[in-house]
């Protein structure tokens, strides 16, 4: 055994250097083995993030978020929570005792109805922590057309701070739809949608639009070679607001809007244009499914054109006040084609990491403009 005073050996020195080493070059190993390690999905033991779900239907019923949290399971891990900010009116002297609750129901009006904002916001509040981390809260109840929906937007943030991450789904131009609100027609045009826009980049918001890429005609899509009807307003808008992130639901299809003859050309020139790197496209809803699922050809133009943009889609159930967990369920199973023909790592993304990534960052943003503009958040 040394003593304390005596030299350190050869092998004392070595371990002393050995030692410092560890420690200097510890930091870039670590960042090393980071790179190294593939990224694991938060939610990776659930088969999908919900990018685009409807907790209230158009007369603002349907489960509590405690029921809605049992239909979830373990099948969805994440959930962009939103109501239905278009009350379908009850008119007597159109429907009589027959009470409409659903848009296609009635021949009465449709119309815009906020409270669906604070309903949402409190269903979600209800929720201890760990399962408030489970849903991203969005703001709906406004007019597009409205010079002051930008100024709803800010107070209800400003009312329900730590609450929301973004704004929709809210609509523009939709088949139906559109047609049964009185007054101004939202329009791509309109300025009042730029201030939703502008307030949506200084914030932070995740905005999920409702916009129909057509209007809803039977083309004979053989041989009408037209452009469809609001592609180029809508890229108009996409590129005027780049610093906004804009998730475009159904890819612009609808119940009559279906896919235009070179829709996935037109889809696929918008991706590859860094113009539009703010853009991303949902594949939400039955009736938009139904066209993808049709044929083995048609899932396989989908399927080539997301393995070729991995990073910009999300699935979305687009569900409306489900009754049940199997009705939750119905588009993420129609979907089943799709999830076969894509590769392990596109299919993971699509359902899960796209969601994550997006949603995380809009709730960073957000939380960080509260701290800086609602006196009360800590």
């Amino acid at each position: 055994m040394s003593h304390p005073s005596s030299p350190p050996t050869t092998h004392g020195r070595f371990a002393s250097w050995r030692a410092q080493w560890l420690i200097f070059a510890a930091p870039f190993v670590l960042v090393l083995l980071v790179r190294a390690t593939p990224v694991r999905s938060q939610t990776s033991n659930y088969e999908f993030n919900d990018s685009h779900f409807h907790l209230t239907n158009n007369i603002q019923e349907g489960p509590t978020i405690h029921d809605f949290l049992n239909m979830m399971g373990n099948k969805a891990g994440r959930v962009a929570l939103f109501g239905v900010p278009l009350q379908q009116q009850w008119s007597y002297q159109v429907d009589g005792d027959r009470a409409p609750t659903y848009y296609l129901h009635s021949d009465a009006a449709l119309y815009y109805y906020s409270f669906t904002d604070a309903w949402i916001a409190m269903a979600y509040k209800s929720l201890p922590k760990e399962q408030q981390a489970r849903f991203d809260p969005m703001i709906t109840g406004f007019n597009p057309t409205d010079m002051y929906a930008a100024d709803h937007i800010r107070r209800v943030l400003q009312t329900f701070p730590g609450v929301f991450t973004g704004i929709g789904e809210f609509t523009i131009h939709k088949e139906f739809v559109s047609a049964k609100i009185p007054g101004e027609v939202a329009s791509l045009q309109n300025p009042a949608l730029d201030r939703i826009f502008d307030l949506a980049a200084e914030v932070g918001l995740v905005v999920i639009l409702h916009n129909d890429i057509d209007i809803p005609i039977a083309r004979d899509v053989a041989k009408d070679e037209s452009e469809p009807a609001y592609l180029n307003q809508l890229k108009v808008v996409f590129k005027r607001h780049a610093k906004t992130t804009i998730i475009w639901a159904h890819m612009g299809l609808g119940r009559l809007v279906a896919p235009p003859k070179e829709h996935l050309a037109q889809i696929e020139a918008m991706l590859r244009d860094p113009d539009f790197r703010n853009v991303y496209l949902d594949i939400s809803w039955d009736e938009v499914a139904k066209y993808f699922v049709a044929s083995p050809e048609a899932t396989k133009g989908l399927a080539d054109l997301i393995e070729r943009y991995p990073d910009r889609f999300l699935f979305g159930s687009d569900a409306a006040a489900p009754a049940d967990q199997s009705k939750y369920l119905k588009v993420f199973y129609q979907y089943g084609p799709l999830w076969k023909s894509l590769d392990a790592e596109t299919s993971g993304k699509v359902r899960l990491r796209n969601y994550e990534r997006i949603f995380d960052e809009g709730r960073r943003k957000v939380r960080s403009w509260e701290n800086a503009h609602v006196p009360s958040v800590s």
